[in-house]
C-alpha cells in the first residue's frame, strides 16, 4: 500500500473513531478506482471494510478526502452526516477542475448503450426532425436517439452531453401515451442541446430560465405538465400500496 493509501486508511480511521467511540476499530482497505466519473463506494464484508474512491480525486487537497471520509464512513453507519464535511466535498466536487476531469472520465470510460430509435409505436428520429423543424428551425444537430432498455417512470427522458445521447423511457412507447407527451420528453431533452448547464455559484444549472421561456413555447405545455403530474400521482399510489 502506498504512502497516499496508508494516510487515506487514516482518514477512515479517524471518522470511524468519531462515529463510533466505543467499538472496535474495522479492518479498513482504501484504494483508488477507475470509476468513469466522480463516483466512490463503502462496503461492509465479513467484518472488513472496503473503500474505493475516483481516481481523479487522488490530487484533490486534504481537507476534501477528510471530507469524504466522513461523508462515507456517515453513510455506512446510517449516520447524519456533518455539515463542515458535506460543504466542503460539495464545493470541491462543483470546482470547473473536478467538473472537466469527471467529465473526461466519463467520455473516456463510460459507454452508453443504444438500443433503438425506432419503437413499437413512435419513431424517435421522426419526431425528432419535426420538433427540429418547427422550433429549432432545423438547427439542431441530431443526437443519438434511443428508447430507454427498461421502462422507468421515475425518469422519462436523458440528455447525456458527454456521450451526444438523448435516452427517452420505453414507458412510453404504448399506444396508450399520446404522441403530444413524447413529443414534449423529446423537446425538454433537445432544449438541453440549446441551453447547455451553466456553473452558477458552483453548481450546474440545468434548466436555466432561457430554457424554461423556450420550454414553454411547446403548444401543449399545460396537457403536458397535467399528464405527467397524473402520471406522479399514480406512481406515488403505486409506492404507497407497496408499503401498506
Amino acid at each position: 500500500m502506498s504512502a497516499h493509501q496508508t494516510q487515506l486508511g487514516l482518514l477512515f480511521f479517524d471518522a470511524f473513531r468519531h462515529f463510533e467511540q466505543s467499538r472496535p476499530l474495522p479492518d479498513i482497505d482504501v484504494r483508488y478506482y477507475p470509476y468513469a466519473g466522480l463516483h466512490h463506494t463503502i462496503r461492509l464484508r465479513s467484518g472488513k471494510v472496503y473503500v474505493r474512491i475516483a481516481d481523479i480525486l487522488k490530487d484533490a487537497p486534504p481537507r476534501v478526502h477528510r471530507a469524504l471520509a466522513f461523508t462515507l464512513v456517515a453513510k455506512l453507519l446510517r449516520r447524519p452526516v456533518p455539515e463542515i464535511h458535506l460543504r466542503t466535498y460539495r464545493d470541491y466536487a462543483c470546482t470547473p477542475q473536478a467538473l472537466r476531469l469527471s467529465d473526461l472520465a466519463r467520455k473516456r470510460r463510460g459507454r452508453k448503450v443504444i438500443s433503438t430509435a425506432q419503437g413499437r409505436c413512435y419513431d424517435l428520429e421522426r419526431v425528432f426532425n419535426r420538433l427540429n423543424r418547427r422550433y429549432f428551425e432545423g438547427s439542431l444537430e441530431k443526437p443519438s436517439l434511443t428508447w430507454s432498455q427498461r421502462r422507468t417512470r421515475r425518469i422519462l427522458g436523458h440528455h447525456d452531453a458527454i456521450h451526444d445521447t438523448i435516452v427517452v423511457s420505453k414507458t412510453l412507447d404504448s399506444p396508450d401515451i399520446p404522441e403530444w407527451l413524447v413529443e414534449f420528453i423529446l423537446y425538454h431533452e433537445m432544449l438541453h442541446i440549446r441551453h447547455p448547464a451553466r456553473l452558477v455559484r458552483g453548481r450546474r444549472v440545468y434548466h436555466t430560465k432561457a430554457f424554461r421561456h423556450d420550454e414553454q413555447r411547446f403548444a401543449r405545455y399545460e396537457d403536458a405538465l397535467a399528464l405527467l403530474d397524473r402520471f406522479a400521482d399514480e406512481r406515488r399510489a403505486t409506492l404507497h400500496a407497496y408499503a401498506a
